[in-house]
């Protein structure tokens, strides 16, 4: 099963993003999709964003990925 997750972009640097979710940055391509601006969610997949997203979707998204995982352990 493949999952993306929706993170932050904070810097775009060419065809490069700085983004982040949950205190973790990594850089991904942007290459795929257009029009990224620092501030936008995108889906992040195997190191590219491959979708712009709203923020109410995203924060939702975030939501449900913490609840599976607390789950998951048992918290």
């Amino acid at each position: 099963m493949c999952l993306g997750i929706p993170m932050r972009v904070v810097e775009i640097n060419g065809s490069l993003a700085t983004v982040e979710s949950g205190g973790v940055r990594r850089e991904v391509s942007i290459q795929l999709v257009e029009g990224v601006q620092v501030g936008d969610y995108v889906i992040v997949h195997a190191g590219f964003a491959i979708s712009v997203l709203d923020e109410d979707l995203a924060q939702e998204t975030l939501a449900i990925i913490e609840e599976m995982a607390s789950l998951a352990s048992g918290a």
